[in-house]
């Protein structure tokens, strides 16, 4: 109950998206950090992974 109502409360997202990528070190390891960002810039959602794989990080925000 309480996580639909934070879903609620969240500004709808556009229908139109695109992703950005970061490279950014955790422990001493790089690792690639994804985001899914609608037209009015609101972050859809977030991935970080320990090898860079572009096809497994739209599979992933479009399965989201």
């Amino acid at each position: 109950m309480y996580a639909n109502e934070l879903r609620r409360r969240r500004p709808r997202c556009g229908d139109k998206w695109h992703m950005d990528e970061m490279v950014l070190t955790i422990r001493g390891k790089k690792h690639s950090l994804w985001r899914a960002v609608d037209q009015d810039g609101n972050v859809l959602d977030i991935l970080v992974q320990s090898r860079r794989n572009k096809k497994a990080a739209k599979r992933f925000f479009v399965n989201c």
